[in-house]
């Protein structure tokens, strides 16, 4: 199996879906140049796409085949969650965050793609959080 050294946060998958055209191609960028995710970005996109978008279980389950398909999904574990655990109460994320945090780091990611987070941030030593919304790509 391929090293990837990035991880992708649910929220820039989502613009894979979004009528913003500037968004939907920078997270297909991502996406084609590889990155891990984890089950916990699979729960999220159903959650949204069901809840938010009004999608049918049909258009989900395609949307995420698709999605399965391009990028590696990292299972969740308790380690994920004992670590996620430490990363929230160190650097002051929210528990979903923080475990998309642990989930990346324990799968030895340097870059994490997210809107959500702060921009720039350095995690562990190891991961930088990285907006691609913000002008640049890491």
């Amino acid at each position: 199996m391929p090293e990837f050294k990035a991880f992708i946060d649910t929220n820039i998958l989502l613009y894979l879906l979004s009528s913003d055209t500037d968004k939907a191609d920078k997270a297909e960028k991502i996406v084609l140049a590889g990155g891990l995710i984890s089950v916990q970005v699979l729960n999220e996109m159903a959650n949204v796409a069901h809840r938010k978008l009004a999608m049918s279980w049909i258009e989900i389950n395609e949307v995420l085949a698709l999605i399965q398909s391009m990028c590696p999904t990292k299972p969740l574990t308790v380690e994920t969650h004992d670590r996620g655990k430490l990363v929230a109460e160190r650097y002051g994320l929210s528990v979903y965050d923080a475990m998309i945090v642990a989930a990346a780091l324990l799968a030895g990611c340097e870059t994490l793609y997210s809107e959500d987070m702060q921009d720039g941030q350095l995690i562990g030593h190891q991961l930088r959080i990285c907006n691609p919304f913000t002008g640049h790509l890491s």
